[in-house]
């Protein structure tokens, strides 16, 4: 790992910060400890100062003081993403955007709504309740607009609404050099220059701060209906979510659970369905465009063996159905409460999905592993919930190789190495598989808009910098798939 900012940098940066922002600029070891890690397997790596902005202008003199010092900047939103995206590699100052959480407007006429990076997805909706519109992009935690911004999220309603790259219309964005920018008006189009909202969609706080949203909402549906229906054999229910979304059928959700995790759910979450690889699906629209749609999708599950539907449509009983599948990581660990969580997914064209999760599912027993698997199968995006003991390291051996084997089958299938958790560190040689020379591209991007390396050091790209020899490094000559070690 290369070395953490000079220890007189450090000092001056933050002596310099406290002259503004006075005890606000916190060092506390627990305070710093406590933002040093996601909810990853990943190791923590603490900052060397903890500050939560209240404004773009205090932003925009936290980005001005770090540049002068060369002193790393890590944007952190709910704390959420699965890949060490917030870990401080290289030290630096944590921008935890937690105060900056208000929504600044609401434009009904336009379904679109403008809010600060620290809102949540929950906290916007229940703002939004007493409107009839709602933001449907839910990718399970409580995850802060920010963050959701940064890593490019998604969800569970991804295959009807889209993720955050379709539902992101403007930016403003505090540059590395302090600069304060707005990627886009309000319009739904334009083809006015380059289009910088979608370069920092997904940038993960490589490339500058994000301190407004401007979002698009959708008026909240009629009706609403969910269903969950198992299948014996998990081919058939990948193939009934293949021809429904093939027919364009417009369900808004429709999610996969196999038998592992089904068994897990039960006892997690106290429910009864049968221990079977399971679809959870639900339908909005009107009375009859949501019959319609149940029936046809009834047809489906017919031809291709599915079990018999169980059907809601009273909120309290939808809503206990979701949670539950946002549990899924959790009822996951409680099936071996000593073993670590290592959370991964790919996507691939609808028409390899089945192919894809069956090998997958081979290889898991094959490993002799738990790894229950978890999808918004409907957009071919599928998680692993891998449990691993890290005290183990044959284990962990084999939990890396089953990894390394999904991430670079979904490539070979014209897939990607993650629909929707992103690079972060944890994922960042798999980048140069997925995307060869394209990543120089990027490299030359964030050399750009950031040449010191002060955003998120370490992160999507290699452009590492030593701040007090100024020597770069980078190293993209390791093979496709390994993993990127503390050692490192």
């Amino acid at each position: 790992m290369p070395p953490a900012v000079s220890p007189i940098v450090k000092v001056d940066a933050i002596e310099e910060l406290r002259s503004i922002f006075g005890d606000r600029i916190i060092t506390s070891e627990s305070a710093c400890h406590a933002f040093g890690s996601d909810e990853s397997f990943h190791g923590n790596y603490p900052p060397d100062a903890v500050f939560a902005p209240r404004s773009t202008e205090e932003v925009v003199n936290v980005v001005e003081i770090c540049a002068q010092y060369r002193f790393p900047i890590i944007p952190y939103g709910a704390g959420t993403s699965l890949e060490g995206h917030i870990c401080a590699l290289h030290g630096g100052i944590c921008l935890n955007m937690i105060e900056m959480n208000q929504v600044l407007q609401v434009n009904h006429d336009d379904l679109d709504v403008v809010v600060q990076p620290g809102v949540t997805r929950k906290q916007l909706n229940q703002f939004l309740k007493d409107t009839g519109l709602f933001f449907p992009i839910d990718p399970g935690a409580d995850a802060s607009i920010g963050g959701m911004t940064a890593t490019r999220a998604s969800g569970t309603n991804a295959v009807r609404y889209g993720t955050m790259r379709e539902n992101v219309l403007s930016l403003t964005v505090v540059m590395a050099d302090g600069r304060v920018i707005k990627t886009a008006k309000r319009s739904r189009k334009s083809a006015a220059g380059y289009d910088l909202t979608r370069l920092f969609v997904g940038s993960e706080g490589t490339l500058g701060v994000i301190t407004e949203i401007t979002l698009r909402v959708f008026g909240i549906p009629e009706k609403i209906s969910s269903a969950v229906v198992p299948f014996s054999d998990l081919g058939n229910a990948v193939q009934a979510v293949i021809t429904t979304i093939q027919l364009g059928i417009p369900v808004a959700r429709i999610e996969l659970l196999d038998d592992v995790m089904m068994q897990a759910l039960n006892r997690y979450s106290n429910m009864d369905h049968p221990e079977e690889h399971t679809l959870f699906l639900e339908f909005h629209g009107s009375e009859s465009h949501v019959e319609d749609q149940v029936e046809t999708f009834r047809m489906i599950s017919d031809e291709f063996g599915g079990g018999n539907f169980q059907w809601t449509k009273y909120t309290e009983e939808r809503n206990r159905l979701w949670q539950a599948r946002h549990d899924a990581a959790y009822a996951a660990k409680a099936m071996r409460p000593n073993a670590e969580i290592w959370a991964t997914d790919v996507c691939v064209p609808i028409s390899r999905l089945a192919e894809c999760i069956l090998d997958t599912k081979a290889d898991i027993v094959k490993s002799n592993l738990q790894a229950p698997i978890v999808g918004h199968v409907g957009d071919g995006n599928f998680h692993l919930v891998l449990l691993v003991d890290h005290t183990d390291p044959e284990e962990v051996k084999r939990a890396e190789g089953l990894h390394e084997r999904m991430v670079m089958r979904a490539l070979e299938m014209e897939g990607t190495s993650t629909g929707e958790h992103g690079i972060g560190y944890g994922k960042l040689d798999f980048l140069v598989a997925e995307h060869g020379e394209a990543v120089s591209v990027m490299r030359s991007l964030k050399k750009a808009l950031d040449p010191a390396n002060l955003m998120n050091p370490g992160k999507i790209v290699r452009l590492w910098r030593f701040w007090r020899t100024g020597t770069n490094f980078s190293n993209e000559s390791k093979s496709a798939g390994s993993r990127l070690t503390p050692e490192c």
